[in-house]
């Protein structure tokens, strides 16, 4: 694919994983939208899906397992005209990464987070994700799943994110239509994206998906969260599609000390030495 985002070489996923799927659509979607290669950053943590990052010809950052969103917030503090994007799997997304999921949602930066669900471990080989269904044999869990798995989606909405949504890459035009969608919002998106994961998991196959699926009907009220709310409670089959958005919600970065009076980017400021001394002085 001839994409500026496009970076040629080598990957170091499985043949036939949903990740690669998954960069295809980011790849149109980025192309579609008009963005430029320098006014983007993706953001990841650690593990196969955390690696998407490397393989875009833009800039990017790898953080620690589950600590994406950390940096990501900050880097957009740091310039609030970049287009963030956090990228991991649904184990550092959720499982390592939940608390800052949480605080995340509360805090509400314009950032957009992709999560590659395939509803295991790929990188650790196939141990049970926060994700994985009740009664899955693994490695680990040899006598099968007992822990019921978490519902980001639900979650998401009972906290009052700012757009909601699931895809497919099963269903790649409308996941990129969704992908484009939660880019250009303003404020937290999620996207919560069905993959497979062939290595690791031969339940929740392509195919599994597909039939397990559906896509919400057009004249869904995004704007309504108990109708989202109980629309993201269905598990068979599981809805696609935007569930919620809300439009009025402050954002994070807008809400910062430094941009009451301001919005210029803080890494262009001149910082005050003498004011950081005082500070510095009055500590003691």
């Amino acid at each position: 694919m001839d994409n500026v985002f496009n970076r040629h070489g080598e990957t170091a996923w499985c043949p036939g994983c949903g990740n690669f799927g998954l960069r295809t659509i980011m790849l149109k979607a980025l192309a579609e939208l008009g963005l430029k290669q320098e006014e983007v950053v993706f953001v990841s943590g650690i593990g196969q899906a955390a690696k998407a990052p490397q393989y875009y010809n833009t800039h990017y950052f790898n953080g620690l397992h589950g600590r994406s969103l950390p940096p990501a917030t900050g880097i957009l503090a740091a310039n609030p005209n970049l287009k963030i994007i956090v990228e991991s799997g649904d184990g550092d997304m959720y499982g390592e990464g939940g608390n800052h999921f949480l605080h995340s949602i509360r805090r509400n930066p314009n950032i957009t987070v992709i999560v590659h669900n395939n509803m295991i471990y790929g990188l650790t080989k196939g141990q049970a994700s926060p994700t994985t269904p009740i009664g899955m044999h693994t490695p680990i869990q040899v006598d099968g799943v007992f822990e019921s798995p978490i519902n980001p989606l639900a979650i998401a909405i009972s906290m009052d994110a700012s757009f909601v949504a699931r895809g497919s890459v099963g269903e790649a035009e409308r996941t990129k239509e969704i992908i484009k969608k939660a880019i250009s919002h303003k404020g937290f998106s999620l996207v919560d994206v069905f993959q497979a994961c062939v290595s690791f998991n031969k339940i929740n196959t392509h195919t599994w998906f597909r039939d397990h699926t559906y896509f919400i009907e057009e004249n869904h009220n995004v704007k309504d969260r108990i109708a989202a709310f109980t629309r993201a409670l269905e598990t068979d089959p599981m809805p696609l599609g935007i569930f919620y958005v809300n439009e009025n919600k402050p954002v994070f970065e807008e809400r910062l000390a430094p941009y009451r009076n301001s919005k210029e980017p803080l890494y262009k400021r001149n910082a005050d030495i003498s004011k950081i001394k005082e500070l510095l002085a009055a500590k003691k």
